[in-house]
């Protein structure tokens, strides 16, 4: 837990105040057995009513102030815990969201879900357990053990011999049970990850009629997830009983020498029940003590796993830059001898070599087959990821020298995998520009051909979108996609085969207002069709990570074979829809 301190220096005095109330309500614990003793002893024995009813009300006033003090405890002990466990997700969240595409690779999106949920809960609640038993159940001990060896020593040995016992127990159970509360939570990761992927792609499983083998994996996960959680728990099921034989024992050790005792004159009888209150005080802060630790086991998993995500390290940061205050103000892109692979030390190159330059308010087309690495090229742009060798300028500076946000500010990239947000439409083109007004956004909507599929609906921009935006067409989001990007009003507009649903007079349209609109904005358009990137300035064709032709659409017919093959086949195909 070591710099978690920051979480809880804003709430130290809940973090103070909740165990000293705590130790309130132990005071009053203790003092209660001996109370009862006097009564039985004195008022009793003595048939002294009087000093009953005294020694009553003291009792019902303590009782009273007991309940204060636990109410008190228990509620600043919660707060302390919530608020430190609320700004840690605060911050755990804000970790991933600085986190680079190749971070994020490194953990799976369930994993994510169940640290930042699942994890924090149980970071949560046990400290809210220790808050509140931490110095109730140690301060518990010590009072019921002074005041047992006080009445009688002799008696109070019995206690020696069974707290070594109980310790060794004690501990055998949480080395046993932490590694189990680790691979509880790994299963937990798993099974969300299933289930994340499933609801996200619930069309695709009916399409496909696959819902009996989706839940025929579920089952298995869930069911793994279960014989996991039994196999921690079932160490910890062992506590209980444990506990509550050693007490049933002592108590009976403690009632028949004290018996003796008292048949000998050597012990009063109220003494002897304060005694066995004491007892079961003690053994009963034991419980407690073994529950902290228990839960302590199983937070501390979490911990870990919580702590692998705070202490990752960011492989991609602005740290270095040298130029953090320049923006891009021109939009020109020139990729030196790039060479790039996912992961610095393992695997094949997924770009070598790449070299050309996009001047400013150029259109640059990129095609070629599935896996040539259209999509990683301009990725590094941005610096979604950074290249392994080779440099990326944009306005004649090294991507790296600029701060990631002023660079990102500069580029408005639509990618493949088009997304919608949870809200309305306005609200999910507003990511472009928080500030467009409302002209603003029908203006670059209608350049995105989007306006008139939007006022179609009942509610206009007001219309609120599912997740994922899965009550839209796949053209219209690509175009709503395409929209949030133009209110960006970028110095270059990236567009990752973002036309494909998009039907090819729309399509033109849409190229159309780019040559107008968006005249001064370097243009760099990924695409499967030729007629996507026929009219560029220059296109690049992609083959395993290299550029094997460049030039305008006429030169690449004349001098590259590829794209002869590329353009013949989808001419051949038109011809055959045609007909």
């Amino acid at each position: 837990m070591k710099g978690y301190g920051k979480y809880a220096k804003p709430y130290l005095h809940a973090f103070i105040i909740g165990p000293c109330l705590m130790i309130l309500e132990v005071l009053g614990e203790i003092m209660l057995p001996k109370l009862m003793s006097l009564i039985v002893n004195h008022g009793v024995a003595e048939q002294d009513f009087g000093y009953i009813l005294r020694i009553g009300f003291l009792m019902v006033g303590v009782a009273f102030l007991m309940a204060l003090s636990g109410i008190g405890g228990a509620y600043f002990s919660a707060k302390a815990s919530i608020c430190f466990t609320s700004d840690l997700r605060r911050d755990l969240f804000a970790k991933v969201q600085q986190f680079s595409f190749q971070n994020i690779d490194d953990f799976s999106t369930g994993s994510l879900v169940t640290r930042l949920t699942n994890d924090i809960q149980q970071v949560q609640m046990v400290m809210m357990l220790i808050l509140r038993l931490a110095l109730r159940a140690p301060g518990m001990l010590i009072g019921a053990f002074i005041m047992a060896f006080i009445m009688n020593y002799q008696l109070a040995m019995i206690i020696l011999v069974v707290i070594p016992v109980l310790g060794c127990v004690i501990a055998a159970i949480l080395i046993t049970a932490y590694p189990r509360f680790g691979v509880m939570q790994t299963k937990l990761d798993r099974l969300n990850s299933g289930i994340q992927e499933a609801l996200v792609n619930v069309r695709v499983i009916k399409s496909f009629v696959r819902e009996d083998f989706e839940r025929e994996r579920f089952r298995v996960a869930n069911e793994d997830l279960q014989n996991n959680s039994l196999r921690a728990l079932r160490i910890v099921i062992l506590t209980m009983p444990v506990m509550m034989l050693a007490m049933n024992v002592t108590t009976l050790a403690v009632v028949w020498y004290g018996g003796n005792l008292i048949i000998g004159g050597r012990m009063l009888v109220g003494d002897l029940t304060a005694f066995t209150t004491y007892i079961v005080q003690i053994l009963m802060s034991l419980m407690m003590l073994s529950m902290v630790f228990l839960q302590s086991s199983r937070a501390m998993a979490s911990v870990k796993r919580i702590n692998e995500v705070m202490r990752t390290e960011i492989r991609l940061t602005d740290r270095d830059a040298g130029q953090k205050e320049k923006r891009v103000t021109m939009g020109k892109v020139e990729f030196r001898e790039v060479s790039f692979r996912y992961g610095k030390e393992e695997g094949d190159e997924v770009l070598a070599n790449i070299s050309f330059t996009a001047k400013p308010g150029q259109v640059i087309g990129i095609i070629g087959a599935t896996g040539s690495g259209k999509s990683s090229l301009v990725q590094l742009i941005p610096r979604l990821y950074d290249v392994t060798a080779g440099a990326v300028l944009v306005d004649d500076v090294d991507v790296r020298e600029y701060s990631l946000k002023n660079l990102r500010d500069g580029v408005g990239m639509v990618l493949q995998k088009n997304v919608l947000f949870s809200g309305t439409i306005e609200e999910n083109l507003r990511w472009g520009n928080e500030a467009a007004t409302e002209e603003e956004i029908r203006s670059f909507s209608k350049a995105a051909q989007a306006d008139s599929f939007v006022d179609a609906f009942p509610e206009g921009y007001n219309t609120d979108m599912s997740q994922g935006g899965v009550n839209v067409s796949g053209g219209q989001k690509q175009r709503l996609c395409i929209a949030r990007a133009l209110l960006k009003q970028p110095k270059i507009l990236i567009l990752d085969d973002s036309t494909s649903a998009v039907d090819t007079a729309t399509e033109a349209k849409i190229r159309e207002c780019f040559r107008t609109t968006l005249k001064n904005t370097t243009k760099i358009i990924i695409a499967q069709r030729i007629g996507s990137v026929e009219e560029a300035d220059m296109i690049l064709v992609l083959d395993e990570g290299r550029i094997i032709g460049r030039g305008r659409h006429e030169e690449l017919l004349a001098s590259c074979e590829a794209y002869q093959e590329i353009y013949d086949s989808q001419r051949d195909r038109e011809q055959e829809v045609s007909a």
